[in-house]
């Protein structure tokens, strides 16, 4: 069995009173979901997330280590991956795609991010996310 792990976030901002988050389309599967990457060397979890956010879509983040919520799955057999989330408030809202990764990138209301994401784990994440943005 061979074991992957990945960190990524729900990544925020605050518009007009609401509270939008980014959603990343990837290119190989076609599938919406968050920012996330490879952990590498030495790297903490946050600094993990906070790279692959950086390298996928231009924007400097600050990550909030306190909400921490982790899915596991196999993408292919013998293969067991963890991706594990946190939340992180953006500090420019411009971004630029990953080419290479990344076929759309787009800002949503996070009450309707349900309805584009593709995965029920990522809906229950920004579900739990909700309540743990407004207090950060």
């Amino acid at each position: 069995m061979t074991y992957e792990k990945s960190c990524g976030a729900i990544v925020y901002r605050k518009s007009h009173g609401n509270i939008e988050i980014l959603l990343i389309k990837h290119i190989n599967s076609g599938h919406w979901s968050f920012p996330k990457g490879h952990v590498e060397g030495e790297e903490t979890e946050v600094e993990t997330a906070a790279r692959e956010i950086k390298e996928e879509t231009s924007i400097d983040v600050i990550i909030d280590p306190t909400f921490r919520e982790t899915v596991c799955y196999f993408p292919k057999r013998d293969t067991q991956k963890t991706v594990v989330y946190f939340i992180a408030r953006a500090r420019n809202y411009n971004f630029e795609p990953q080419e290479e990764e990344i076929a759309e990138a787009r800002w949503v209301d996070i009450g309707y991010a349900s309805n584009i994401l593709t995965y029920e784990n990522d809906k229950n994440i920004v579900n739990k996310a909700k309540a743990a943005i407004k207090d950060f």
